[in-house]
């Protein structure tokens, strides 16, 4: 059946907004492309995305729709850009992805299309928009190794029933192939880069770019080993914005077993090291809460995810306005403040938040 209403599918030049273009035209959708134009180079970086912006062109023009360009290097440099390295050089690890999806995607880019007459915003995310008893609900994609729903917990709930994603029963072979029999020019394009404003995934490099002036003072400090439970100076790091919860590398040697970065101690300009099994932790408060129920209780059951690939672990989450307390039923590694926390029951994303802090047993 034709729709009655126009819809706007972010392109971002790669082969899953392509596709899901195509799907939605052949349901019957009237469909325009909007691509966001990125361009960090004024302010120091070397990301911007005119190579993509011409694939994304170039399938519109295979498919005879509309194609539209926001130029939107502003508000992604104050909201995702200044975000990034600010987290950073406070010893968190953030996640730009999910603030994109929010404040960007179904933020400004939504609200560019809307004024350009676009009722409707689709994506190419691995996730699926279920309505179920006439409640429009967000749940995992239907193939788990594809999944993406953990970046979209920050979008906004009343946004859901305007929202589409096509993909979300689809395998990424599946995706490749009718991008090939389509003769799209992004049948081939390789994976997404995990970070799509640092192409080289140097995070230290981007960071000097964007603060100069932070690395030219001292920014070093003591690396103190937690092991043996008490604290014990074996080295200096380099600045905080080198190492994160869980890693291995860069931490010196002479060791009687290997050592994690188990906390990043902004306050005191310490890394705190220690055994792997001291990345395990079971309570942290988070905040920036967003839902995507109608009602949220004081406490909630729930699976939580801490990082983008981890295992979901069940959990009680204590609602205290805008901010939460979580605490899991086993305790699990590498917990980050900065990363998100993801919400479920059962297949369904229920919110999620910023883990701010660990709460110690």
């Amino acid at each position: 059946m034709v729709k009655e209403c126009t819809i706007a599918v972010a392109m971002s030049g790669g082969v899953d907004s392509s596709v899901a273009a195509a799907l939605l035209r052949k349901e019957g959708w009237d469909v325009v492309g909007v691509t966001m134009r990125i361009d960090l180079r004024s302010r120091g970086g070397s990301f911007c995305n005119d190579e993509a912006i011409a694939r994304a062109a170039d399938v519109c023009q295979t498919m005879g729709i509309q194609h539209r360009i926001f130029d939107l290097t502003e508000p992604f440099s104050e909201l995702i850009v200044e975000y990034f390295v600010d987290e950073y050089l406070h010893g968190k690890t953030p996640n730009p992805c999910t603030r994109c999806n929010a404040s960007i995607k179904w933020g400004k880019l939504r609200e560019a299309a809307q004024d350009a007459g676009c009722e409707y915003l689709a994506t190419g995310h691995y996730a699926q928009i279920q309505s179920v008893d006439g409640e429009m609900q967000l749940h995992r994609a239907a193939y788990r190794k594809k999944d993406q729903s953990y970046a979209l917990w920050a979008i906004p709930y009343n946004l859901l029933p305007k929202t589409r994603l096509p993909l979300g029963a689809l395998k990424k072979e599946q995706v490749r192939k009718i991008a090939a029999e389509l003769d799209f020019v992004t049948a081939d394009t390789p994976e997404s880069q995990e970070i799509c404003f640092i192409p080289d995934n140097d995070y230290g490099a981007f960071l000097k770019q964007q603060r100069p002036g932070h690395f030219n003072t001292s920014i070093a400090g003591d690396i103190v080993d937690r092991s043996t439970g008490e604290d014990e100076v074996v080295g200096q790091h380099q600045g905080l914005p080198f190492y994160t919860i869980g890693q291995r590398k860069g931490l010196g040697g002479g060791f009687s077993a290997p050592r994690y970065v188990i906390d990043v101690d902004a306050q005191s300009n310490r890394i705190i090291i220690g055994r792997k099994e001291q990345l395990l932790q079971k309570r942290f408060l988070a905040d920036q809460l967003n839902w995507l129920i109608p009602e949220v209780r004081e406490e909630v059951r729930a699976d939580v995810q801490v990082r983008y690939h981890a295992t979901q672990a069940p959990a009680i989450i204590e609602v205290k306005g805008e901010t939460a307390k979580v605490t899991l039923d086993e305790p699990v590694e590498a917990i980050s403040p900065g990363q998100s926390a993801v919400f479920y029951q059962g297949d369904r994303l229920i919110g999620g938040g910023r883990i701010t802090e660990i709460v110690a047993d």
